[in-house]
């Protein structure tokens, strides 16, 4: 059996095991890596670890980091009072105000991980507020990222015509940006209405107050999915379709610094139901109050700064995020005592072990080995169907651009051949399946949305967006082929 295959093998037994028992994933992709990487490619543990995602954990830590400080203070809650006005209490608005900022931003030229890392954590701030499923705000905000991805100025479409126009291909760039646009539209359509959007059709806010009443929507609801009046005071009147866990609670006893045990048994308890305990609120069972609105208005310039200087100026998000929250940090300490316990340590765990053992493949040869064998096969129709799913499977686990400049030369033969595939087709099929699967929990716009979810049972929602990332990633490349290869 080739070390190609072997692989493989490997990471199919990760995801039974991981998925039969509770065992998280990053720990065995990181096994994986170590004992694949050095018994059966013969490679260095040195080079093992440089292949290592320095960038994407920096990311992730400082994006959670910085929003747990917001969260902590107060502003999240401010922000979505102040969204609420804005949309005139149309809770129906507010998903779709979610995709068509992150379309903007990433069309304007913004990377996608950089607008769903800023976006993502506000949007499903929403969801938790005003009973908008999370699931839905999070793809919402991930499609609308990958929607915009491919205009003309767009990192993703300067990428991509680079590599068309090197590799000597007929090139339209309107076409490539309105099908990624159209197909990512078109899926936020269908989730929308499949994840409970028609609900929030009848909901309405209390711009007033600045508190959710959404009387209709409640009523949709049946008994058991109701909230308890306990919540009442947080989120409002509305009724929660999701468990009312307060995840993210101001520090209000001693910080215990590095005391990992501890955090995991205070999640765990308040996940378990037990809000009320002392374990899990620090020794007191009322939430304090918010900080001042000075520091609201100074932690919403933070993250206005962050957008600017990662937007505007490509600065590392990460490095920026961790700066901006350490600056906060120093000016009320005492407000910001558990932030760095409330950065979502085991989904960073699990991205950085998938990503990981990625690299441990490409650097033994393994994508390489299977997009060679596809685009060896004598059916050009065949061959760029298999194209489409090899693009679509790697991008779920790995950069969709070191996707895009590696499959499509691959491809460049049998688009010459004259044999009636159409280059241009081709490449916006491509295009389109290896990024909308970044919606995969085990890519970055992916992790950002579970490492910022809400009030949710993590593993339960992981399931979800892993089951969801699945099926797109399945049915995508078959839509995208019969849509613009085919047709």
């Amino acid at each position: 059996m080739s070390p190609q295959l072997i692989s493989i093998y490997a990471l199919v037994a990760m995801f039974v095991v991981a998925t039969i028992l509770p065992i998280n994933m990053g720990v065995l992709a990181f096994v994986g890596a170590f004992l694949v990487g050095t018994l059966v490619a013969g490679q260095t543990t040195s080079a093992i670890i440089a292949g290592f995602p320095g960038g994407l954990f920096l990311t992730l830590v400082g994006i959670t980091f910085l929003f747990a400080i917001a969260q902590n203070n107060g502003t999240i809650d401010w922000l979505v009072r102040l969204a609420v006005r804005g949309v005139r209490g149309r809770i129906v608005a507010i998903p779709w105000i979610m995709f068509g900022i992150s379309a903007v931003l990433t069309s304007v030229g913004a990377v996608s991980p950089g607008a769903v890392a800023i976006i993502a954590p506000i949007a499903l701030g929403f969801a938790l507020k005003y009973s908008i499923n999370p699931l839905l705000m999070g793809l919402m905000v991930v499609h609308g990222a990958q929607a915009g991805g491919f205009s003309p100025i767009s990192i993703y479409g300067g990428i991509t015509n680079r590599v068309v126009a090197k590799a000597g291909l007929p090139l339209n760039e309107i076409v490539t940006f309105l099908a990624s646009f159209g197909v990512n539209l078109a899926v936020a359509v269908l989730l929308f209405f499949a994840l409970g959007g028609r609900r929030l059709l009848q909901a309405r806010a209390d711009v007033s107050a600045g508190q959710a009443t959404a009387n209709a929507a409640t009523a949709a609801q049946p008994p058991a999915s109701r909230a308890p009046a306990a919540v009442a005071g947080t989120v409002g009147n509305l009724a929660l379709a999701i468990p009312p866990v307060a995840v993210t609670v101001p520090q209000a006893g001693p910080q215990v610094y590095g005391d990992a045990e501890s955090e995991a048994l205070t999640e765990e308890r308040m996940l378990s139901g037990h809000r009320d305990d002392p374990l899990a609120t620090g020794g007191v069972t009322d939430k304090p109050a918010e900080g001042p609105h000075w520091y609201r208005v100074l932690t919403l310039a933070g993250i206005l700064l962050l957008a600017v200087l990662t937007l505007a100026f490509n600065l590392d998000i990460g490095f920026v995020a961790i700066t901006i929250g350490l600056g906060l940090s120093l000016i009320a300490p005492n407000l910001q005592k558990r932030a760095m316990g409330q950065v979502s340590w085991p989904e960073i765990m699990l991205i950085t072990g998938v990503s990981t053992y990625v690299v441990v493949l490409e650097k033994m040869g393994t994508i390489s080995f299977v997009g060679d064998s596809v685009a060896g096969l004598a059916s050009p129709m065949l061959a760029a169907l298999l194209l489409c799913f090899i693009g679509a499977v790697v991008s779920a686990f790995a950069s969709s651009t070191a996707v895009l400049g590696s499959l499509i030369p691959l491809a460049v033969p049998f688009l010459q051949s004259g044999t009636g595939v159409s280059p241009i087709g081709f490449i916006a099929a491509m295009a389109v399946a290896s990024t909308i699967v970044d919606v995969s929990p085990f890519s970055t716009n992916g992790a950002l949305v579970l490492a910022n979810a809400q009030g949710v049972d993590r593993e339960a929602f992981f399931r979800k967006l892993m089951a969801y990332g699945a099926i797109v990633t399945v049915v995508a490349p078959i839509v995208v082929w019969a849509l613009f290869v085919v047709l």
